[in-house]
């Protein structure tokens, strides 16, 4: 068993045909026994970006738009441990915007893998993993020491 902290880029590719999508649907299919992390913002996030796919041009229908959102509001409440974005995982986004190049959102991605990773350690000690395709949320959680991967190099 392995935990993996997914920011946006990567859970949406549970629910979207991108590539990685088969390798995020593999990390996070339940019988794979992984721990899966999330940010609370994800979930909203996630949404609208399944809604921006239903209005692009060529988009997805609202029936695909309707059944991903479904889907991803079971899995929020069955299968992911969602890290409740409070003032010290504000406080925490805050400086790590400081420190490295990171838009708003990430931030709170990063500070949500980190603590959850401390907890881990203090629990039982297996070191999480941030998935996401954005390079520089990757770089900036290698630099706080989380280990990372892209989706992107899994098509």
């Amino acid at each position: 068993m392995s935990v993996f902290s997914l920011d946006t880029s990567a859970l949406v590719k549970r629910y979207m045909l991108e590539t990685g999508a088969g390798w995020v649907r593999a990390l996070t299919d339940p019988g794979a026994g992984n721990t899966l992390i999330l940010a609370e913002i994800g979930m909203v996030e996630a949404a609208a970006a399944i809604a921006a796919k239903h209005r692009a041009p060529r988009g997805i229908s609202r029936s695909e738009q309707d059944v991903a959102v479904r889907l991803l509001v079971q899995h929020c409440a069955t299968e992911y441990e969602l890290v409740p974005v409070d003032r010290a995982i504000l406080d925490r986004a805050l400086l790590l915007t400081q420190q490295h190049r990171l838009r708003g959102y990430d931030a709170v991605h990063l500070a949500s893998a980190l603590a959850a990773n401390a907890v881990l350690i203090t629990v039982c000690s297996p070191a999480l993993t941030l998935v996401t395709g954005d390079r520089d949320l990757r770089d900036a959680a290698a630099r706080e020491g989380l280990a990372v991967d892209n989706p992107e190099d899994h098509p």
